[in-house]
């Protein structure tokens, strides 16, 4: 018996507009059902942008140190990795589609909560539970837009995530704005929460509500007692991925500064370009894919991210570092999409639970890369932590080649 009772969100939530089958549904609409599921990833990225953005600013507020930042920080990650466990099970009783709402809406009300903060607890508790409703957020948006993408003849996945790093750009050019006036955090907090409503409310009617017909076993199943091989290879693949992702978030600004020297607010022009070849790739990921096939692209993924980041090694200027960090945000654009839709897509595990189970796994490598790198580079260099890290898309590569998933 569930520790709480779901069974109010039928009554809380209105109806799904689309009751027959989806396939039979004119292409104008079904268009009009990928934009709404887009719109709900850009709302879960624009939070999280939001909340980034502001990260100096409630620091300041708080009177935190450095390691007393890094220290509550891990507050949000914990209250991820609590709801791993519980989300994809949730997801896979209720549907995504409530479960995609109500997360929404609770991500950016604890979006606002943050704002509010004004001791350490109080900032702890806060990214604690905004991790919560993220992790439910990410694998009920990603469950989404794999029953969406079944609706196509066609690969789509990568959009959805591109929609996530557009946020990511929006949400920086809000917040200078938002900055040049004075906005405080919690006023910024709350035009984000004001969009994240206008997005549920003028979405919600084109977001399908799947009820996946399930095997008897495949209802029971239990990755403890009979673990799928194939999503602990996935979740590796995405774990290289997602690892070498995140140095890219935090380092690539320090990189730019210490390594290359780049003058003044040039230091910012390798997250920069990071970013946009991410975002970029990930709307031609989807291209790719239906042309050359997934086991091409993520090998070639793999290889373009080994490339970029032994470049930004081997020729620590501003120009060739620049095309480095470009390089790399092109080879990661690729794996999460394509992984996240394979998983989805499992035959033997529903897709809640087998979409938790990869993003376990490769969180592991969005939380293990950082430190991993500034552990090296105080015991060696910064230059030879990247070089370790690129080892990863050699990884990808490899593991992609040789794994039965992706021989046909």
């Amino acid at each position: 018996m569930p520790l709480i009772d779901y069974s109010f969100l039928s009554k809380v939530l209105p109806k799904a507009k689309i009751k027959k089958r989806f396939q039979n549904r004119k292409h104008s609409y079904l268009v009009r059902v990928r934009i709404a599921t887009s719109f709900f990833f850009f709302g879960m990225g624009f939070c999280f942008a939001t909340w980034a953005s502001r990260i100096p600013d409630i620091k300041s507020m708080l009177q935190l140190s450095e390691a007393g930042l890094g220290t509550l920080l891990f507050a949000l990650p914990a209250g991820q990795l609590s709801a791993m466990p519980f989300s994809g099970r949730t997801v896979t009783k209720y549907g995504s589609r409530k479960v995609m709402i109500i997360a929404l809406l609770l991500y950016a009300f604890c979006l606002t909560l943050l704002g509010l903060a004004s001791v350490k607890w109080q900032l702890a508790v806060g990214l604690y539970l905004f991790g919560v409703c993220g992790n439910f957020c990410n694998i009920a948006v990603n469950t989404q837009g794999v029953h969406t993408q079944q609706l196509f003849d066609k690969p789509i996945m990568g959009s959805f995530h591109g929609s996530w790093s557009l946020a990511g750009f929006c949400g920086a050019l809000i917040s200078l704005l938002l900055l040049s006036l004075n906005f405080t955090p919690y006023n910024h907090f709350l035009v984000a929460f004001a969009l994240v409503i206008i997005i549920i409310l003028t979405n919600y009617k084109f977001i399908i509500a799947t009820k996946v017909k399930q095997t008897e076993k495949k209802e029971s199943y239990s990755f403890l007692k009979n673990p799928d091989t194939s999503l602990i290879w996935l979740g590796i693949i995405a774990f290289c991925c997602m690892a070498s992702e995140g140095i890219m978030f935090d380092w690539s600004g320090v990189y730019f500064k210490e390594i290359v020297k780049a003058p003044g607010a040039l230091v910012v022009l390798g997250y920069t370009s990071f970013m946009i070849s991410m975002a970029s790739g990930r709307f031609l990921s989807d291209i790719f894919v239906a042309k050359y096939g997934v086991k091409k692209v993520l090998i070639a993924s793999g290889i373009v991210i080994s490339t970029g980041l032994y470049m930004a090694v081997l020729l620590p200027y501003l120009i060739p570092c620049t095309f480095a960090f470009m390089l790399v945000g092109f080879g990661v654009s690729n794996v999460i999409p394509t992984v996240i839709s394979i998983a989805g897509n499992n035959e033997n595990v529903p897709t809640g639970i087998a979409l938790t189970i990869v993003s376990s796994i490769s969180f592991l490598g969005f939380l293990i890369g950082p430190p991993l790198i500034g552990f090296i580079a105080e015991l060696t260099s910064l230059q030879y932590s990247f070089a370790i890290i690129g080892i990863f898309g050699v990884f990808i590569s490899v593991l992609v080649s040789r794994l039965k998933t992706f021989q046909s």
